[in-house]
């Protein structure tokens, strides 16, 4: 092809792509002209890719601690008020919070035995999630329940002592803290 001459064929390829559903007439009548109303979409099949970036933005040292181990959670400076999840500044206040070490034992507060979950949790279900209590935090922190029976939930478990356990090698995802039975 000559880069001068606008007539010249330009190359052609259908770069990857599967075309699905592409019938069309081999000759142009009224009948197959009126036809076309009824031809099916035409499907392009190909390959697609995005590169995702998430940022954790305020609620990175949380992350952070977790791939070291460390539970974080947020604490209101003038009140004391404790979170046990991150949160960037205060509901009351609306002032900014600072970080603080969490103890890496609570009591379960509050469970639920997950029949269904998300697509990562499929293959636990049946799964425990609790709410844990941390002794100086004002809020609950939402985690899974390891090390216990699905089939046996009792209530006697609520008030029961657990104690983090992290992923060893991180996701950086919530799910890289997970709880077990302390005793």
């Amino acid at each position: 092809m000559s880069k001068t001459d606008p007539g010249a064929k330009r190359p052609e390829t259908l770069g990857g792509y599967i075309v699905h559903n592409l019938p069309f007439p081999n000759q142009l009548t009224d009948e197959t002209l009126a036809s076309l109303r009824e031809m099916a979409p035409i499907q392009i099949e190909q390959p697609y890719s995005v590169t995702y970036l998430h940022s954790y933005a305020q609620d990175s040292p949380f992350f952070a601690g977790l791939t070291n181990k460390v539970l974080l959670g947020c604490r209101e400076p003038e009140s004391g008020y404790t979170y046990a999840t991150p949160r960037g500044h205060d509901m009351h206040s609306g002032a900014e919070t600072d970080w603080v070490v969490l103890p890496n034992e609570g009591t379960v507060h509050a469970f639920t035995v997950c029949h269904f979950g998300s697509e990562e949790f499929l293959p636990e279900c049946p799964f425990v999630l609790a709410l844990v209590e941390f002794e100086g935090a004002d809020t609950l922190f939402l985690t899974r329940l390891v090390g216990v029976d699905p089939d046996e939930a009792a209530l006697d478990w609520i008030g029961m002592k657990v104690k983090a356990k992290y992923l060893r090698n991180a996701k950086l995802k919530p799910t890289d803290v997970y709880f077990v039975p302390a005793e």
